[in-house]
């Protein structure tokens, strides 16, 4: 069980209710640029297949920048931010909307609405690959493979299942946040880069984290940490590929062989890469492995 310290009390946050997820329901009153401007969204290169990459919890789109410009040599690469991040529209934040992943996979297919996206590729990072996975089983026309990079579709140990944290490690994660933000952004690097921290890698990640001191940073923290969206595996039908890592302190390898063996079509790639983030710290590993996976 990892251990999580602070300077401040330490208290249970009360329980979060997470509703089921709902259907996808297109958000038929916004237009094309008012999707674009909510979600931040940038569209870099024109070749085909599309390629929608996802941003997990924490941080915004420039976490993508080191493969950015090599995907848009083949590829139209399409990067945005979730609501309550990076350069979206704060006003379009929703407490009920947004109290679950669906409402974050809602915003991902309006976005594939606006743009008339078929048979991309998307990719989801992290809580991202979930989102991508809720998204993908709600509207499979939209996409021809997807990638889970660094996956976890529940953090909390259960029986028969291995998450990687009690729920006294995620209480005391999410006070910490609440109640710390210095101590929390720290303890944030520290997880995403696992034994890399102490790395230069830590100085590049810092201009990619949101903050976090918000209602809307906090609230995502308690969607992405609480939520158990096991069930929701068997329903992505499309060809799946599922990218760990060594020493992830995020996301286990236990968690990629449950994925693999609930997935319908999937297949698992471990990389030689550490930590939580391949595209920052092994962006030519994660690159051959989306490459190999595409052909």
């Amino acid at each position: 069980m990892l251990s999580f310290t602070s300077a401040a009390a330490v208290s249970s946050p009360p329980a979060i209710s997470l509703p089921c997820p709902a259907a996808y329901s297109p958000a038929a009153a916004l237009t094309k640029e008012q999707v674009l401007r909510r979600n931040h969204v940038r569209i870099v290169g024109h070749g085909k297949p599309p390629m929608l990459l996802c941003n997990g919890f924490g941080y915004n789109q420039r976490l993508w920048q080191p493969l950015v410009a090599a995907l848009a040599q083949h590829h139209q690469v399409i990067l945005f931010d979730h609501v309550g991040t990076g350069g979206s529209d704060p006003a379009a934040y929703d407490v009920d909307k947004y109290a679950h992943l669906a409402g974050y996979a809602q915003d991902l297919l309006d976005i594939c609405r606006v743009l008339e996206l078929e048979k991309a590729v998307l990719v989801g990072h992290s809580v991202g690959s979930t989102i991508a996975l809720l998204a993908a089983s709600q509207a499979p026309a939209h996409f021809a493979q997807v990638v889970l990079l660094t996956p976890s579709p529940c953090y909390l140990n259960e029986p028969g299942y291995y998450g990687g944290y009690e729920r006294a490690d995620l209480d005391q994660l999410l006070t910490l946040l609440a109640t710390d933000s210095h101590s929390w952004a720290t303890l944030f690097v520290d997880l995403l880069l696992g034994p890399l921290a102490s790395s230069g890698l830590a100085e590049e990640l810092h201009p990619c984290l949101s903050p976090t001191a918000s209602p809307m940073a906090q609230q995502f923290a308690r969607v992405t940490f609480l939520s158990d969206h096991r069930a929701d595996v068997p329903r992505l039908t499309l060809p799946t590929l599922v990218v760990q890592c060594q020493q992830d302190f995020i996301a286990p390898a236990e968690v990629g062989g449950y994925l693999v063996a609930h997935l319908p079509t999937a297949q698992l790639v471990t990389l030689s890469a550490a930590g939580h983030c391949p595209q920052l710290s092994s962006p030519l590993e994660t690159l051959a492995a989306l490459r190999a996976f595409l052909r």
